[in-house]
C-alpha cells in the first residue's frame, strides 16, 4: 500500500474494531476496499497507542552517491503514527547511534518530562539506551516528531503524526494523505554549519549579476540601478538572501527536496478517483526550507493551521514555513494527473509530486518562478510603507519600493545605528522574561519599538525602529504573482481562543541576527548567554515578536499554544508555529498552563544552533 495514505491505514482501525464487534457475518466484500490494505506488514503507519520506534544510521542515496541517513525503524520519513485522540500512547524509543538522540512531539501538548528536549526537559537517549514517552493525546489533527539533538532532524529523523478526533473531522474526505516536505543534503550538518560561518552567502545562486545590472540601467537608467546597488553595497547586505542552504546542482553540499522522501524523479503519487474529495496533510519537516505550495488545476480549500480547526479559506498557492502543518481538501474532477509543486521560498530548486487516477500518471510541471529582491518593506517595515508609499493592499499586492532614495538614506541610517545611540537599562524593552503590566489599549499599527542594550553589539547587524503588523502580505516572492495565496489573515481558527482571558503581562523580544558573520539570536543574546523567560503559572500574557532581521523566521514555543493576534489585538489563529516576517511584528497570546520548563526557538535549524533559542521557565 501506499504508506502516506491515512484513509488506507489510520481509518482502518475504527473500521477493523467495527468488524470485531459486528463479528464474523460480515463479509470481506461490504468493506471499503481502501482498508484491505491495512495490515500489520505495512511499515508506513503505526496504529494504536503501543510503539516501538529505533533509531539508528541507514544507507540512502537520493542524489546518486550514497550516503547514511538517521531514521525510524529503517524509515526516512520516519513511519507515520497515527493515534486516537483522548488515547494514552507508549512510545518506547530505542537509540542505537553512537551519540544522543531525542524525540520531540512537536505541536503536541504533553508533561514536561515527555517533551524530549535536551538540556531543557531531559537528558537524552544515550547510546544503546531506550527512553519511554507516555502521555494522554489531547487534541486531534496533524503535527509531527523529529529529534531535538544536533542536527538529526537534517540526516531524517523526522516523521508525521496523525491524530483522529473523537468526533470525527470537521470537513470530511474521501482519501486522506500526508505531504510531508523535506530538505536534504549530502554534506555533514556540521560542515554547512562551518561554511556559513566563514561566508553566510555560501549557498546563495541568486546573487545580482551584471547582465541584471544592464537590465535595470535600461529599464531605470544607469543612476537608477546604481542607486539600486549603492544601498545593498554600503549595508553590505545580499538582496536575494532569503535562505541559508539552497538547492544547487553545483554544490554537492546543496539541499535536494523531498515530499514523503521521494524526490521529483521518483514521483511519489497518490491515488484518487474523479469526484472524490482528497485531504492532504501538508507539514514541512524540513530543517531550513520554507516552501510555497500550489496544484496547478486545482483549488486548496484550508481546512486546518497547525493542526487546529480554521474556517474554510480557498487558495491557489501557500506558504508552508518550517514545522508549519495545513490541511487542505482538493477536488480532482477529471481523470487526470495533477503536479503537487513545492519551490523553495528562493526559487533555487523544487520537489513535486503526484494526485492521479492511476499509478505511472504524471502531469506537467511548472518553471520555478523568478525570485525578485527583497524591498524597503522587508528593511524598514511600516517606516518604507508609509514613507515610499509601499502599502500593502492585500494578497500580493504590495509596491516594491526599492527604487526610492528617500527609503534607501533612511535604511542605511537606520542600518547603521552607533552603539553610542543605545538605550539605558531603562529604556530596555521588556525581554530575558522582564515584563510590563499590559496596556488597555490594543497594539497600534506600526508601533515604534525601543530596543534592548543587548542588540547594540557584534551580534547585530540592523534594528527596525518602525516594524510593519500586516498580516495579510504573503511574503517575499509571492507578491502580486496573480495567484490567490493563503496569509495569516485568511486563517480564524474554529471556536476562538482556548481561554478568554485579556493578558495581564507583556513580553516583547527581539528576533536578531548579523547576516553577514551568520549570527542568531533573541534581543541580540545568543541562547549560551541568555537567562531564562519566566511565565507566571496559571497567567495570561502576550508575547510580541519584533523581527529586527531580513529573513523569516518560523518561532515555535513547545508545551503551550501561541494565539496569533491581528494587528489591533483580536485573536486570529491558534498555533504553534508562527512565522515572523523580515521587519514585522507579530503578537500572540499564551496561557502558561503548562508548569516546567520549554523550549523557545526558530525552527530554522541552523539559526537555533548558532543561537536564537531560549528556555522558558512555567511557575
Amino acid at each position: 500500500m501506499n504508506s502516506f495514505d491515512i484513509d488506507a491505514s489510520c481509518n482502518s482501525n475504527w473500521r477493523r474494531r467495527f468488524l470485531q464487534g459486528a463479528g464474523a457475518a460480515i463479509g470481506l466484500a461490504s468493506l471499503n476496499p481502501r482498508s484491505l490494505f491495512a495490515q500489520p506488514s505495512d511499515r508506513g503507519t503505526l496504529r494504536g497507542t503501543d510503539f516501538d520506534l529505533v533509531i539508528a544510521p541507514m544507507p540512502v542515496n537520493f542524489t546518486g552517491a550514497a550516503r547514511i541517513a538517521t531514521a525510524v525503524n529503517g524509515q526516512v520519513p520516519a513511519p507515520i503514527l497515527c493515534w486516537d485522540e483522548g488515547d494514552t500512547v507508549t512510545i518506547r524509543v530505542t537509540n542505537q547511534l553512537q551519540t544522543v538522540s531525542s524525540i520531540h512531539w512537536h505541536g503536541i501538548l504533553l508533561p514536561e518530562e515527555m517533551d524530549g528536549v535536551p538540556g531543557i526537559s531531559f537528558s537524552g537517549i544515550a547510546p544503546g539506551q531506550t527512553f519511554t514517552y507516555r502521555f494522554k493525546v489531547q487534541q486531534a489533527g496533524t503535527y509531527w516528531y523529529h529529534s531535538h539533538s544536533a542536527f538529526q532532524e537534517q540526516t531524517g529523523l523526522y516523521g508525521p503524526i496523525v491524530v483522529l478526533p473523537k468526533n470525527g473531522e470537521l470537513v470530511s474526505a474521501d482519501r486522506d494523505y500526508v505531504v510531508m516536505l523535506s530538505d536534504w543534503t549530502d554534506e555533514k550538518p556540521e560542515r554547512v554549519l562551518a561554511n556559513l560561518k566563514k561566508m553566510s552567502d555560501f549557498f546563495n545562486n541568486k546573487q545580482p549579476t551584471f547582465g541584471e545590472f544592464m537590465q535595470d540601467a535600461q529599464r531605470m537608467g544607469v543612476s537608477g540601478a546604481v542607486e539600486k546597488r549603492k544601498m545593498w553595497n554600503q549595508m553590505r547586505m545580499m538582496p536575494t538572501d532569503f535562505s541559508d542552504v539552497t538547492a544547487s546542482r553545483n554544490i554537492s553540499s546543496a539541499l535536494r527536496y523531498l515530499i514523503n522522501g521521494s524526490t521529483s524523479e521518483s514521483n511519489w503519487t497518490g491515488i484518487f478517483s474523479p469526484g472524490e474529495k482528497v485531504r492532504l496533510r501538508i507539514i514541512n519537516g524540513s530543517a531550513t526550507t520554507i516552501f510555497d505550495l500550489r496544484i496547478p488545476g486545482l483549488k486548496m480549500t484550508v481546512v486546518t493551521a497547525d493542526g487546529q480547526d480554521v474556517e474554510p479559506v480557498t487558495v491557489d498557492e501557500i506558504r508552508v514555513s518550517v514545522a508549519e502543518t495545513y490541511d487542505v481538501i482538493v477536488e480532482p474532477t477529471e481523470e487526470q494527473a495533477y503536479t503537487i509543486f513545492a519551490q523553495s521560498i528562493g526559487r533555487s530548486g523544487s520537489v513535486r509530486a503526484t494526485l492521479a487516477p492511476r499509478q505511472g500518471m504524471q502531469a506537467p510541471v511548472p518553471e520555478i518562478d523568478e525570485a525578485h529582491w527583497l524591498t524597503m518593506v522587508d528593511m524598514m517595515g511600516a517606516m518604507a510603507m508609509s514613507g515610499a508609499n509601499g502599502g500593502h493592499g492585500g494578497h500580493g499586492a504590495m509596491q516594491n519600493s526599492s527604487s526610492s532614495s528617500t527609503a534607501s538614506r533612511e535604511a542605511i541610517a537606520t542600518h547603521q545605528n552607533h552603539a553610542q545611540d543605545a538605550p539605558t537599562a531603562a529604556d530596555s524593552h521588556a525581554g530575558h522574561g522582564q515584563s510590563t503590566t499590559a496596556s488597555t489599549s490594543k497594539p497600534a499599527q506600526a508601533p515604534k519599538v525601543r530596543h534592548a542594550r543587548t542588540e547594540y553589539g557584534p551580534g547585530v547587524d540592523m534594528r527596525v525602529d518602525m516594524p510593519r503588523t500586516n498580516l495579510d502580505d504573503p511574503g517575499v516572492n509571492l507578491r502580486d504573482n496573480g495567484r490567490r495565496v493563503l496569509t495569516y489573515a485568511d486563517l480564524r481558527t474554529v471556536g476562538g481562543p482556548v481561554d478568554p482571558r485579556e493578558p495581564t503581562r507583556e513580553i516583547e523580544l527581539h528576533l536578531t541576527g548579523n547576516m553577514e558573520r551568520f549570527m542568531w539570536s533573541f534581543d541580540g543574546q545568543k541562547f549560551s548567554e541568555s537567562l531564562p523567560i519566566h511565565f507566571r503559572y496559571g497567567e495570561r500574557l502576550r508575547v510580541v515578536l519584533v523581527n529586527d532581521t531580513m529573513m523569516n523566521h518560523p518561532i515555535h514555543l513547545h508545551g503551550m499554544w501561541s494565539e496569533l493576534e491581528s494587528a489591533t489585538g483580536q485573536f486570529q489563529v491558534r498555533k504553534h508555529t508562527i512565522n515572523v516576517q523580515p521587519a514585522q511584528r507579530v503578537s500572540f497570546r499564551v496561557t502558561a498552563d503548562a508548569p516546567g520548563h520549554w523550549a523557545f526557538h526558530c525552527h530554522l535549524l541552523y539559526h537555533m544552533e548558532a543561537g536564537m533559542f531560549r528556555e522558558v521557565v512555567v511557575s
